[in-house]
């Protein structure tokens, strides 16, 4: 049983190879060697592309992180109820401040940090 498994799997895999080889790629008189170099090409230009969505994130978070931060810090803000969203080096305040000052204060605030592009101010004045 365990034998007929293994047998199975290499039955498997040498078929995908051969179906990857032969008619992965429209050029018909492309060698097996161009078709896997330009599989490999296509595999190493997908993982760059997700690295870097990867890495965007990463900086998105730690933007974020700084922000809210530099909100923390700020003297006589009330800073937990200003939520902080970052996208492509974007940042959206949303939430409710106690007065027109302290909104412009935050968006202030946040403007000033390093890495921030645009603020989008979305903070809500109590009334």
């Amino acid at each position: 049983m365990k034998r007929s498994l293994q047998h199975s799997s290499i039955a498997v895999a040498l078929a995908a190879v051969a179906l990857m080889a032969s008619g992965c790629d429209q050029g018909r008189n492309s060698t097996v060697g161009q078709k896997v170099d330009r599989a490999t090409d296509r595999v190493a230009s997908a993982t760059k592309d997700a690295a870097q969505r990867t890495e965007d994130v990463v900086g998105d978070a730690a933007l974020t992180a700084k922000v809210k931060s530099a909100l923390v810090a700020e003297p006589n803000l009330k800073s937990l109820q200003i939520n902080v969203d970052t996208k492509d080096s974007v940042v959206t305040l949303a939430g409710s401040v106690n007065s027109q000052s302290d909104k412009e204060r935050a968006t202030q605030v946040a403007s000033a940090v390093a890495g921030v592009r645009q603020v989008e101010d979305k903070l809500q004045v109590k009334s």
